[in-house]
């Protein structure tokens, strides 16, 4: 039996139903590689656009073109070096190579500012108020003197020439102009007149 066995292996017949066998095996794993290689792109990249300072709509526009898809993340901090609604960071950035249909994610730079809450700086002195509001990133562009008892004690504030008050919201990096004293008696000098 162990005979015959071996006989048959050494047959003509066997020997070519095995060839068949490695042929059919070679060519279909040729074709299923070939499928792959098309339906996957392999080799074929396309090249990210640089979006930079793009607004939305051009981006969509640009990207369609390029054969890419696209998601739009939260906006960044307003950036004043880039226009509102514009493109200002990429992933993956501009240059690199991609396959066709790729996803890009963007971020997008809002039309402002955020608003900010005007700290409690009422009755504080000069020099903490500036700290407390640079702190929520508010500047002061100016500090006026009024006659009040307490000398570089702010008592009002100003936002474009129009009183505003603690709790209030401004855009971030609003100038700020500060009513501070003194330190003289309000309407001494009004006195000092009358009586003379």
């Amino acid at each position: 039996m162990m005979r015959s066995f071996i006989n048959f292996l050494r047959s003509k017949i066997f020997l070519i139903q095995l060839g068949l066998a490695l042929l059919v095996t070679i060519i279909l794993v040729f074709l299923v590689l070939q499928w792959l290689k098309k339906s996957t792109n392999h080799g074929e990249f396309v090249e990210v656009p640089d979006f930079s300072k793009m607004s939305v709509m051009d981006m969509r526009s640009a990207v369609e073109n390029a054969g890419l898809r696209y998601a739009i993340l939260d906006s960044a901090n307003y950036d004043p070096n880039y226009p509102r609604f514009s493109i200002i960071e990429q992933n993956p950035a501009a240059g690199n190579k991609v396959k066709q249909n790729r996803k890009i994610y963007f971020t997008v730079n809002p039309s402002g500012y955020k608003k900010v809450t005007i700290p409690k700086i009422i009755q504080v002195t000069q020099r903490n108020a500036a700290s407390m509001l640079r702190a929520v990133g508010l500047d002061v562009q100016r500090i006026t003197y009024v006659d009040e008892l307490g000398k570089d004690m702010v008592y009002y504030i100003k936002h474009k020439g129009k009183n505003v008050s603690p709790g209030d919201k401004l855009p971030k990096t609003s100038k700020i102009e500060l009513i501070c004293g003194n330190g003289k008696i309000p309407g001494r000098a009004q006195v000092k007149a009358d009586s003379q």
